[in-house]
């Protein structure tokens, strides 16, 4: 049996926000495997998500720009929530968003070469660096572009969103308003990857499974499970932020609107970040 450590009870009871010994069971159940133990709490206990998809561990800020029918988000990292607020650090952001809708780069390191106003973004990055003292790095961005319109939203610069849209300006702007807050994974239920489909339903099944039903039923259980996850996971079947009564997909038809595509960059999205004992460091310092 494979060696069950607190800190994986620990690191598996902060991803799900169930009990120790709930999470310690369920590793030993999956010998030592995190995300079989994951995946068996989750049947258990009818968790819908991991709380750790949402783990902001880094900083730094998401920068923005749109010019005509082009658009663009860039996340910008940076060492502590101190420097991501400073002017020069912002510059940075801002010079390589527009840098992103100007020269379309293939990838961040296409990006560093780009030049605005006579200088390279990363020269920019790294007179940056000379000033404040941190480290920087831009880490990835989305780039539109559309005979239609583009709406972005930036929520105190931690959240980026972008849409290509058809339609109004104020639509587009709501909508944007409406993916940061209710973070649809795409826009609609033909978009789900088979792969997630697959996952949920096999942890619907097991968990309708145990309610000793016959198979009939515990079919449609599932099937009802199914599409209540693509609802709550698609911008089009989930209710607006502005108005939970109507669905967004309602709000378009209403407005003679549609939504061709959107991102969202939730800045130190999957980044984990190294948490510093400095008590601990001064106590084995002072050993030497």
């Amino acid at each position: 049996m494979a060696d069950i450590t607190a800190k994986m009870v620990s690191d598996l009871r902060a991803a799900t926000g169930l009990g120790m010994m709930e999470c310690k069971k369920a590793l030993v159940e999956a010998e030592g495997d995190a995300a079989k133990a994951e995946e068996i709490l989750r049947i258990k206990s009818g968790n819908k998500a991991s709380k750790m998809a949402g783990r902001v561990a880094a900083e730094g800020i998401i920068g923005s720009f749109v010019e005509g029918g082009v658009g663009a988000l860039v996340e910008v990292n940076c060492e502590t929530d101190f420097v991501a607020k400073d002017p020069t650090f912002l510059a940075l952001a801002a010079a390589a968003a527009k840098a992103v809708v100007v020269a379309n780069p293939a990838d961040v390191e296409a990006l560093s070469a780009v030049e605005i106003d006579g200088q390279s973004v990363e020269d920019i990055r790294k007179a940056a660096i000379a000033k404040l003292g941190e480290n920087m790095t831009i880490r990835r961005f989305v780039r539109y572009q559309t005979e239609g319109s583009i709406a972005t939203y930036l929520h105190g610069a931690k959240i980026g969103v972008i849409v290509d849209f058809v339609g109004e300006e104020q639509v587009g702007k709501d909508v944007a308003m409406h993916i940061a807050a209710s973070k649809p994974i795409c826009v609609s239920k033909d978009q789900v990857s088979a792969d997630i489909l697959e996952q949920e339903r096999k942890i619907y099944t097991a968990q309708a499974a145990e309610s000793g039903k016959p198979a009939d039923i515990v079919a449609k259980m599932v099937e009802g499970r199914v599409n209540k996850f693509l609802a709550e996971v698609t911008l089009m079947g989930q209710p607006f932020v502005k108005n939970p009564d109507q669905t967004v997909e309602k709000l378009l038809a209403e407005k003679k609107a549609s939504v061709k595509a959107f991102a969202m960059f939730v800045v130190g999205e999957g980044i984990e970040k190294k948490v510093v004992d400095y008590a601990a460091e001064v106590a084995a310092a002072a050993k030497l």
